[in-house]
């Protein structure tokens, strides 16, 4: 059993790496340019939305776009209600790399690898960045395989499965395992994908895993917390509207969870889909319920955190 958790280590290590190489090339791909895009495309909620679906599927993280967001309304770049809509696409977004992951991407590494050495051995500059995407994206797949086959014996090791029935048993403290390891790894994706391979190896419950993966969605919520620590209130609204949103869904999600889960199941006979397309329907559905009454909510968030400088 040491010899597979060492294994199931080294490679959570390796896709936590490709991870942050991949957002690291799409960043540099993008050139600084991902902030005046943002700030030029959203001057509605729903325009708001669609840039923040699209910027965090690219970006392949929510915290990375909220804390844009954070940033622009520093700024004074971007009011408070122009950036909710970024918000509310930003926990749409974090839905796409789970649902592509899902599937065996093993054939596209060595492609995305070979990509990869062209691009670092070439002396153009503007292939780098893209290499170094590559790169990035080919660690993450050959990494989840490596997970799953290295998980894959830990479902006949009865202390494994113990502890995992121990911390997941209970909806609530799966939920809080979910939002503390989305916190310190910073990555709500990170933390999905993972559960996605462990429930895919039964080494955990779906109901756990859906418990687990809408945790990460509070855990994720630091980042945007943390980058709106100092700055104007315009700034903390958004991360307070960030925390509230997610915060408030999970808590109102949580009894349902096992009637979620069973329904999810219908879906399809895959574990790791099944928490994929759960994760999917319930993003969707907190943004979707939100949307219409996007400038209520700004009220709302307004009324709990005024902005004295601007209601003086």
């Amino acid at each position: 059993m040491a010899t597979h958790l060492l294994i199931a280590t080294l490679a959570l290590v390796a896709f936590l790496a490709g991870l942050h190489y991949m957002r690291k090339g799409l960043e540099g791909m993008m050139a600084g340019r991902i902030h005046l895009w943002i700030d030029r495309l959203v001057h509605s909620p729903t325009r708001g939305i669609l840039s923040g679906t699209i910027a965090t599927g690219f970006l392949q993280s929510s915290s990375a776009v909220t804390a844009i967001a954070v940033g622009l309304v520093s700024s004074d770049s971007m009011t408070f209600r122009s950036a909710l809509g970024l918000v509310l696409g930003a926990n749409v977004g974090s839905t796409i790399a789970p649902q592509l992951l899902r599937f065996n991407l093993s054939l596209l590494a060595i492609p995305a690898m070979s990509l990869s050495i062209i691009g670092l051995v070439s002396r153009q500059q503007k292939w780098r960045a893209p290499a170094v995407a590559c790169a990035g994206l080919a660690t993450i797949v050959l990494a989840l395989a490596e997970l799953d086959h290295a998980l894959a014996p830990l479902s006949h090791e009865p202390f494994f499965l113990g502890l995992l029935k121990h911390g997941t048993g209970n909806l609530l403290m799966a939920m809080g395992c979910g939002a503390l390891a989305s916190a310190v790894i910073q990555s709500s994706t990170a933390t999905t994908l993972v559960t996605m391979s462990l429930a895919n190896d039964h080494l955990l419950t779906v109901q756990g895993a859906v418990a687990i993966v809408l945790g990460a969605n509070i855990g994720t919520c630091l980042t945007s917390v943390i980058a709106a620590i100092g700055q104007n209130k315009g700034a903390q609204q958004v991360a307070l509207s960030h925390v509230l949103l997610n915060g408030l869904g999970v808590a109102l999600a949580l009894p349902f969870i096992p009637v979620f889960a069973h329904a999810m199941s219908g879906t399809t006979l895959l574990p790791a889909a099944i928490v994929a397309n759960a994760h999917t329907l319930f993003n969707l559905l907190c943004t979707l319920l939100v949307w219409p009454f996007v400038s209520q909510y700004a009220h709302f968030v307004e009324w709990l955190l005024p902005n004295r400088e601007t209601t003086s």
